[in-house]
């Protein structure tokens, strides 16, 4: 028998679901997600969330969704009825999702990496912008994460060879599924790139990391959904040495470029300046700083040329 607790719970499903029943349409589903979910996101983007979960779900085109004319199962109201309930628990959107474009590509995105943001695709067509005619490269992607910077330019570079060198176990499962989902060719290698050898990646043309470089100290000016859900150590670097990625990389990737390859990192807004001179230091020439779309220093690189 039913305890009055469990009939009250039973009930109130009951009532959303029946709420769900009557109004199974698309104008009733997008009065659903503004009302459960405006105080966490716009009006726009509100608009845009309901669409790609509608797209997704549903696999229709743009047009059919712009057309309207959409009726849902159950099956389909509460998938609709989870997912807004991980939004509400500040759950990122592109998890909840499942994937995430990437500079074209479909890929999957879960807690086990960073999710792609759009700051590192301006990274990945930097370099294609600069390397586009050049073929046969090998490049190599430093803490690779979900593997979307060696996928993307996998995908840009077909001749290329395209390593993921990356810790995280997890991370690297996850590249695995990305590239069976793309059918791009990768390797993949488990590597600390602090203290590891490096042997394994010599006569390298290109490299390029988005390593961790949030100061911990910055925690307090973050998201919440950042925080909750993505891995720290892909994040953060202790407050007194953020360039401590930037210095390893740096050092162990100018013993082993060829003559003439680059090294290009994405970084901390703030440490535009602290790069360029280490990477100065180290003995790279024409360096380059660019900013990203918001105007914030973003991506530096730098080109080993021997005398």
């Amino acid at each position: 028998m039913l305890d009055s607790d469990t009939l009250i719970i039973s009930e109130k499903e009951n009532l959303e679901n029946s709420m769900f029943v009557s109004q199974n349409n698309l104008a009733g589903l997008k009065r659903y997600f503004t009302d459960r979910l405006a105080h966490l996101y716009s009006e726009s983007e509100l608009r845009q969330i309901v669409k790609l979960f509608v797209v997704s779900r549903l696999v229709i085109s743009d047009v059919e969704y712009m057309l309207g004319d959409v009726k849902f199962s159950e099956s389909d109201l509460l998938f609709f009825r989870d997912a807004v309930k991980r939004l509400e628990k500040n759950e990122p959107l592109q998890h909840v999702l499942g994937t995430v474009i990437f500079c074209d590509l479909e890929l999957k995105s879960d807690a086990r990496a960073l999710i792609p943001r759009p700051e590192t695709e301006e990274l990945v067509y930097w370099i294609s912008e600069e390397h586009g005619q050049q073929k046969s490269l090998r490049m190599v992607d430093l803490c690779a994460g979900s593997g979307c910077i060696a996928l993307a330019l996998k995908s840009l570079f077909s001749e290329a060879t395209v390593v993921a060198v990356e810790l995280s176990e997890e991370a690297l499962e996850l590249i695995r599924t990305n590239q069976e989902l793309t059918g791009l060719d990768i390797q993949r290698v488990k590597m600390d790139v602090l203290s590891d050898d490096w042997s394994n990646l010599a006569n390298t043309d290109l490299f390029v990391s988005n390593p961790p470089y949030i100061p911990f100290k910055d925690q307090e000016e973050m998201h919440g959904n950042v925080l909750e859900y993505e891995p720290h150590m892909a994040l953060f670097v202790e407050n007194d040495d953020p360039l401590l990625f930037y210095r390893e990389i740096g050092e162990k990737a100018f013993d082993h470029l060829t003559d003439e390859g680059w090294l290009y990192v994405e970084i901390h807004e703030k440490l535009g300046d602290d790069v360029i001179h280490l990477m100065k230091t180290i003995g790279f020439v024409n360096i380059e700083l660019r900013k990203d779309l918001q105007g914030k220093d973003r991506m530096v690189r730098g080109q080993k040329v021997l005398s």
